[in-house]
């Protein structure tokens, strides 16, 4: 038998899913089964699958020695010896760090310590604001994610209150995203909204734009602005309305300005042209815009937070200071 201890993160989450995170060897349908059998039990006693646990709560798990695993001490952000990471803020409850291209926020499948989830839990683990030990069921999370080749901000949560409240607000739109892009030709009209059904080819891993409703589509709504234009290029700022796969890269490119080298909806010509490998594309800021409650979060209401610099709009568009550009005045404070 081996007693689980419940803590302030693991608070409020379900028997099962508790269960599923401190033996992850242990077949779904096996924990059910010992749940209903009484081998796992609150406190001594049997219950239910859906119980919601409390911190101070007991577990105990009668179940076979070689289900406990000990991965979590192989876990990726063991192996990484310097986080390198760009933060951009931080407190006790969040983490906003600017993302490079090229990497993963998480694995495809198996240890990556290169990603973005391995390199935030390193350094939280190393500043003991994490310990894995002390937990059962909860690690610091990534609340948002960006392609891998698309830079910016990413969203890190160090508790599961912080991680619970940020998906909610996610969910309800109340973080709007604001995104720099460099795009061919100009858009017409300079500034707008992009509204259209995105579709996905699962074998091309592409999504494709139709301007009428079809079955199996998503609607798409995104808000642009056209910072500067020169050379045949256009800065552009992009404020995302929904959160679709792709969403402004397809976008961009269904109206005949797809964003500078992009693999998948640009122009291979003009990648060569200019020697860009990826598309300049960056999550440059946010604003947490509650409408509604945000409990611990409620301090961040109302508070914006950007990059100083991107270096794709510098690089183009020097002197343009998109930084300061407030598309959207009623969000105007920055952290």
């Amino acid at each position: 038998m081996k007693e689980f201890s419940v803590g302030k993160n693991d608070g409020g989450a379900r028997l099962d899913r508790f269960v599923s995170k401190c033996v992850p060897l242990l077949p779904p349908s096996l924990a059910q089964k010992y749940i209903r059998l009484g081998r796992i039990k609150v406190g001594g006693r049997k219950a239910p699958r859906d119980t919601r646990l409390a911190p101070g709560d007991t577990v105990q798990m009668y179940v076979n020695d070689e289900f406990f695993s000990e991965a979590r001490e192989d876990a990726a952000y063991l192996r990484v010896t310097d986080p390198g990471l760009d933060i951009v803020y931080e407190d006790a409850n969040i983490l906003l760090v600017n993302k490079p291209a090229g990497v993963l926020c998480h694995s495809g499948g198996g240890f990556d310590y290169a990603t973005l989830i391995a390199r935030i839990q390193a350094y939280l683990y190393a500043r003991r604001e994490w310990n894995p030990r002390g937990e059962n069921s909860f690690a610091p999370a990534l609340c948002n994610r960006i392609d891998r080749n698309t830079q910016g901000i990413v969203i890190a949560a160090k508790t599961a209150e912080t991680l619970r409240i940020v998906n909610e607000k996610i969910k309800t739109r109340e973080i709007d995203k604001y995104y720099l892009a460099v795009a061919e030709g100009e858009p017409r009209p300079k500034s707008g909204e992009l509204r259209g059904y995105l579709f996905k080819d699962a074998v091309k891993n592409m999504v494709f734009v139709s301007d009428e409703p079809r079955r199996g589509a998503q609607l798409a709504v995104t808000e642009y602005k056209t910072l500067a234009s020169k050379s045949g290029l256009s800065l552009l700022e992009c404020r995302l309305h929904t959160g679709r796969t792709h969403q402004i890269r397809a976008q961009l490119a269904h109206i005949g300005c797809p964003i500078l080298g992009d693999g998948k909806y640009g122009s291979e010509k003009s990648r060569r042209k200019y020697g860009e490998s990826g598309q300049l594309l960056c999550s440059y800021k946010l604003t947490f815009s509650f409408r509604s409650d945000a409990g611990a979060l409620g301090y961040l209401n109302g508070k914006t937070c950007a990059l100083g610099s991107v270096g794709f709009a510098d690089k183009y568009f020097p002197g343009i200071s998109y930084s300061s550009v407030t598309v959207f005045p009623e969000f105007d404070t920055v952290i």
